[in-house]
């Protein structure tokens, strides 16, 4: 195609040449100039040096802040306690090397946590560090430190010791003499309901009653237990022996042998009872037998022990006329919760009975006459005065 591109003739000096290549005008002769129009603008110096300038005041503003700001923030922060202050720290079971020196550092028992680590590097005591209470002086050096917690616990532990046969109430007397948790909190911390979230064996639990669930051994805390983290440890424990106990496969050969259906709470029921009721493992199984051969029959267990759990002493021939829900004279079957908490003994005693045909029994001086009928035990009883 041809080319369509015009230019305008114009009258023009003498000796100007022009080029149509649309490249740069040249002068005719020597030192004439033109300009280019269409070259591009020159960079502007100045602009990209005050860009420049203005980056280096943000960072420079950026480092006095990181110097100064959390100094600032440090001096706002809480004071800890003075140097030669007592501070006592509880090192939990299973704590992670960090873990520890997070409780330490909290406590302002160590304020470098590096020196600390180096400390523990230092003295080999990665895997020596001992759970347990502490007893700290704020300003102790990290090596001082590390030296006790391998040593381990320096403050007393709690103990203590809960008897088989206890009431609750007997129970919060333990407590208090011993641990200084006064009796009235741990009563009024003795709800099953409660708990039964966390130990569902509490569902079957009466009068929203842990009667029969404190189990008794020797119990050692550390650090200031409340009234609950008593109770947890005993219902723990409960758990565990529980599980070992064979609960199920007990009550199906009650009701095999007798025809009685017991739940895990009656079975409970009746091991306090043989607890109150027996001193040694013989006489727990054959009063066991006994108990169970007044249940087969529907005659009522006659039991002075479950009297005792409302006189809170000795029961007389008076006490038994009176009418209540724990007098197995006067009612048939099985009280309304335990009456105290029975002896792993007494449980596997409830659990797996003697086979006998005795009816009656009759305490005397440490011993008990077990009879199978009630002129045995009348003669039981006139001999045995």
């Amino acid at each position: 195609m041809a080319d369509q591109t015009q230019f305008k003739r114009s009258a023009r000096p003498a000796g100007t040449r022009f080029r149509t290549d649309n490249s740069r005008i040249q002068p005719a002769h020597p030192g004439a100039r033109f300009r280019d129009q269409r070259r591009p603008p020159r960079k502007n110096k100045g602009g990209t040096l005050v860009l420049i300038i203005s980056l280096l005041g943000v960072v420079l503003l950026a480092g006095v802040a990181f110097m100064f700001v959390p100094r600032m923030l440090e001096s706002q922060k809480p004071a800890g306690p003075a140097a030669g202050t007592e501070v006592t720290v509880e090192i939990p079971v299973g704590a992670s090397g960090d873990e520890i020196a997070s409780i330490l550092s909290k406590a302002h028992v160590i304020e470098d946590s590096k020196s600390y680590y180096a400390a523990v590097a230092a003295l080999g005591a990665d895997l020596s560090l001992k759970p347990g209470t502490y007893r700290f002086v704020v300003g102790q050096s990290p090596e001082e430190v590390v030296r006790l917690l391998v040593a381990g616990p320096n403050v007393e532990a709690g103990r203590l010791t809960v008897p088989e046969g206890m009431t609750v109430t007997q129970t919060a007397d333990k407590v208090e003499a011993a641990l200084g948790i006064p009796a009235q909190d741990f009563l009024d911390a003795a709800h099953a309901s409660a708990f039964v979230g966390d130990y569902p064996f509490l569902s079957e639990a009466a009068n929203d009653s842990l009667e029969g669930y404190l189990w008794p051994k020797t119990y050692t805390f550390t650090g200031t237990p409340q009234a609950t983290d008593v109770i947890r440890a005993m219902l723990d424990q409960y758990a565990h022996e529980h599980d070992e106990l064979g609960f199920d496969a007990g009550r199906e050969e009650i009701n095999r042998r007798y025809g009685v259906e017991m739940s895990e709470y009656d079975i409970l029921k009746m091991a306090s009872i043989i607890e109150r009721e027996t001193l040694t493992d013989d006489q727990r199984v054959d009063a066991s037998s006994t108990f169970y051969n007044r249940l087969k029959i529907d005659m009522a267990l006659q039991s002075d022990a479950t009297m005792m759990y409302v006189t809170g002493g000795e029961v007389t021939a008076q006490d038994l006329k009176i009418e209540s829900p724990y007098n197995t004279y006067l009612n048939k079957g099985l009280p309304p919760t335990p009456i105290c908490t029975p002896s792993r003994a007494s449980i596997a005693a409830a659990l797996a009975p003697s086979d006998t045909d005795y009816l009656y029994f009759y305490y005397s001086n440490g011993t008990v006459y077990f009879s199978k009928t009630h002129d045995e035990h009348l003669e039981a009883i006139e001999r045995n005065r």
